[in-house]
């Protein structure tokens, strides 16, 4: 400790800390001698015994001032703050919060601890997607899709088997990089693309036909490679052709009717107003989870609007669109929609969550993978085909 934080050593015959040295040594005086008067001396003086009272009491001690330790050098020390003198005692001011020990000089001192605290701005809810993306997307899909349904069904039936093909091999890829199954892709395209143009051909048999021979391919080349995995990978194999292929060929089959790209049409409108009135009413109104364990984004409240909106445009499109249709049809026909396309909503979404991924694919800006917007549409599609044959037949 320097000297400098205790004021100059008194000499003999001057006033110590506590009173004058004429009578002696008093307590804190620094004893005389040339040891102590060097400027080169060792700083080894004693520290001050401070007394346990007020050596004069009451409001003389004001002017005792120097022999109080002053300085920095006591981390207790409380600092006041001037403008809050007037309002207290002098003798006991209102402190003020002083810097943490650990704190920079340059950091903002702590607030006072009954400072009222800025109140956060409110989150807006997030769609979680890019928006105008995703519309884009799903605008050039609906061209395509659209201009080939009525132009000319061949063109349509080859759009299916490609989206079917990249569906495969985004299921794939994912079930071989999170899990190290390896279902083969070889027999799984072709004969996923067989089946889709078989249904459409042959009808019902070419497509179970085609599926039969799907599977037995992925068996025997799946037989080409080590023994270990072939359970789970023929399995696997296995349910990635029933999956998207065979579910999928239910379109076609709807597109061999007379009116044929108009029940293709209710069946992916309904499909996608179900979907957009599930993610509207939800986004808005959804409070209450439907199942937080699978998919917790999705409400019942979305559920209802889902259910809504996709009654109202199957009454429409069945009174409208389809030959010999009735507008009570559609709204069975849209219930049952929205139960379908959330069952298949919720179902990829299990197989992503095994997974451990948000999304099969990044091919689609705004919507993920093909997989991501097949996810509805393929369960959908054998539910609208067999309504459809009920309602009006099959011709």
């Amino acid at each position: 400790m320097s000297d400098s934080s205790w004021g100059a050593p008194p000499r003999t015959g001057q006033a110590g800390y506590w009173g004058s040295t004429e009578g002696g040594p008093v307590q804190g005086a620094a004893p005389a001698g040339p040891a102590y008067d060097a400027p080169e001396a060792q700083h080894t003086r004693p520290m001050p015994i401070v007394p346990e009272g007020p050596a004069y009491g009451g409001d003389q001690d004001d002017d005792r001032g120097a022999a109080r330790p002053g300085g920095s050098l006591f981390r207790d020390e409380t600092h006041y703050a001037p403008q809050y003198a007037s309002q207290h005692s002098p003798q006991y001011p209102t402190p003020y919060p002083t810097l943490n020990p650990t704190q920079s000089p340059t950091q903002n001192p702590e607030p006072m601890p009954d400072a009222p605290q800025p109140a956060p701005a409110p989150q807006k809810k997030s769609a979680g997607r890019d928006l105008s993306a995703a519309v884009g997307v799903g605008v050039g899909l609906g061209v395509v899709i659209i201009a080939s349904l009525f132009v000319v069904k061949a063109v349509f039936v080859g759009v299916v088997a490609v989206a079917v093909v990249v569906g495969l091999w985004e299921l794939t890829s994912r079930l071989q990089e999170r899990k190290g199954i390896k279902a083969p892709l070889v027999p799984l395209a072709v004969g996923g693309a067989a089946m889709v143009v078989a249904g459409y051909v042959r009808g019902a048999e070419g497509a179970w036909v085609a599926m039969a021979l799907t599977a037995l391919a992925v068996l025997v080349w799946r037989m080409t490679e080590p023994p270990e995995g072939y359970l789970k990978d023929v399995t696997a194999g296995v349910f990635a052709a029933f999956y998207v292929p065979f579910l999928a060929t239910f379109v076609a089959l709807m597109l061999t009717a007379d009116d044929g790209p108009w029940r293709v049409l209710t069946f992916l409108l309904l499909t996608v107003v179900s979907d957009t009135g599930a993610y509207a009413v939800g986004w808005r109104f959804g409070k209450h989870k439907l199942a937080p364990r699978i998919s917790p984004g999705k409400t019942r409240e979305g559920l209802l609007g889902a259910v809504l909106f996709a009654m109202v445009a199957g009454a429409l499109c069945m009174q409208f669109l389809i030959d010999d249709g009735s507008w009570w049809q559609g709204l069975l026909l849209g219930l049952a929609v929205a139960a379908s396309a959330t069952l298949g909503d919720l179902g990829e979404s299990m197989i992503k969550r095994d997974l451990g991924i948000k999304d099969m694919g990044t091919l689609l800006p705004g919507h993920g993978g093909i997989m991501d917007r097949l996810d509805s549409l393929l369960p959908t599609a054998p539910v609208v085909w067999l309504l459809m044959v009920v309602f009006v037949g099959s011709a």
